[in-house]
């Protein structure tokens, strides 16, 4: 007898409650684990620049913290790929874990203490190796593990967990903390957050695969970690996947540069209501992540990524800068452009379905390549903004993101394999 429509042959049947919302079972305590840790990472967003102008660091040693740490967190998001294929995803998110506590210590301990500009950026940059190791580590066991026929919708769950945290909560929280406690107490937070929340993940997460090196090809750990570069000759597309990986949030790096003061001192917002913007903003990427996820699984990543994440982005890029030049300080509208945006960003979550499966042989090598891309655009985006704003202005280099978008569009379209459906 069957119930409701539903008959022997029908997939969903027997299916847990985790695998209806398109997470595989024995994965879903760590993607409240990852919310966890990102929201520790993310607590320090929204004020360490500030903090360390307080402690009479100029803004271009303050600048020097930041390089330091985008070059390891590009770093350690390529490795997290490779190391995976040669220790194993699980051993990643130790090593992750355990950098991420071992440097932001000193951190605080000899360096903001203390005000010491060489243990700051030593130890800050050295930090910088953690988080991508943790979470691009959680992500590629996601792949490995999860079926293709949601995998989409898992990686979404994964994007809005880490959005979720960095910047969302963690900015959410640390504006509560640092009027209560100070921002140096707050800074404790985060620890206390990031090693609950990679404990929960790393000790909850009863999954096997995860455990053990994702390559079976048998090489030492030398040539895998060549392979993790060389897969992009042995795969093209896995490299133009790199590509569309790079692209995807360089505006989003970029536009914290120079956003803030366009829509303050340009257009006469207050600095509340900016960060409102923003927090909207990501707010409903975080849910549009879910969204996108689910709809990429059922009309084909390829065309998800393409059509709403690239021309999306190429479209509300714009609207970011023309929706507050052309009506002013208009506040309603200045909101729905941030939600057009962070929408459309978040059509590029299938990225990582793609990579996974354009080299289903070296998952832990394609991935290494789409994490060196998100991990680059933490650099290039504002590194675009701060050549080209002094040539062009905002709206110079808004067009330099769009048309970016626009060549991400061409790029993703070729990134299909014949006979394989969530691709197309």
């Amino acid at each position: 007898m069957t119930f409701l429509g539903a008959t022997q042959s029908d997939p969903r049947a027997g299916r847990s409650l985790a695998e209806k919302l398109g997470i595989h079972p024995e994965m879903a305590i760590g993607y409240l684990g990852l919310l966890l840790f990102m929201i520790g990472d993310g607590v320090e967003a929204g004020f360490l620049s500030p903090m360390l102008v307080d402690r009479h660091f100029t803004q271009s040693q303050v600048a020097i913290v930041f390089t330091g740490y985008g070059i390891t967190a590009a770093a350690g998001s390529w490795l997290s790929g490779a190391l995976s294929d040669i220790f194993g995803p699980k051993k990643v998110m130790w090593a992750g874990l355990l950098i991420w506590i071992a440097f932001e210590i000193p951190f605080l301990l000899l360096g903001i203490a203390h005000a010491n500009y060489p243990a700051i950026v030593a130890s800050y940059a050295l930090r910088g190796f953690g988080y991508p190791l943790f979470a691009y580590g959680f992500l590629v066991w996601i792949t490995v593990v999860t079926p293709e026929r949601y995998l989409g919708t898992a990686v979404g769950w994964f994007w809005s967990a880490r959005t979720g945290g960095l910047p969302t909560l963690g900015a959410l929280l640390a504006s509560f903390t640092v009027p209560l406690i100070g921002a140096y107490r707050t800074l404790w937070v985060s620890v206390a957050l990031v090693l609950t929340g990679g404990l929960l993940a790393l000790l909850g997460v009863k999954e096997k695969h995860g455990s053990h090196p994702l390559s079976k090809t048998g090489e030492n750990p030398l040539a895998l970690l060549i392979s993790s570069v060389s897969i992009v000759w042995r795969h093209p597309k896995v490299g133009l996947g790199g590509i569309v990986a790079t692209i995807t949030t360089t505006s989003e790096f970029g536009f914290l540069v120079f956003l803030p003061i366009f829509f303050i001192h340009r257009i006469g917002f207050s600095l509340q209501q900016w960060l409102q913007i923003l927090s909207i903003m990501f707010a409903t990427n975080v849910i549009a992540n879910l969204f996108w996820g689910w709809v990429g699984d059922r009309i084909g990543w390829r065309r998800t990524i393409t059509f709403v994440g690239a021309c999306g982005c190429a479209v509300t890029t714009l609207g970011l800068y023309y929706v507050p030049h052309v009506f002013g300080a208009n506040y309603t509208l200045a909101v729905a452009a941030g939600m057009a945006y962070g929408t459309a960003l978040a059509g590029f979550v299938p990225i990582a379905a793609i990579m996974a499966s354009l080299a289903p042989e070296s998952r832990g090598a394609a991935m290494s390549i789409m994490n060196l891309g998100s991990g680059m655009s933490t650099w290039i985006g504002p590194a675009i903004a701060g050549v080209f704003l002094p040539l062009l202005g905002v709206s110079g280099v808004i067009w330099i993101f769009a048309f970016l978008y626009l060549a991400a569009a061409v790029v993703s379209y070729t990134l299909r394999i014949p006979g394989v459906w969530p691709l197309r």
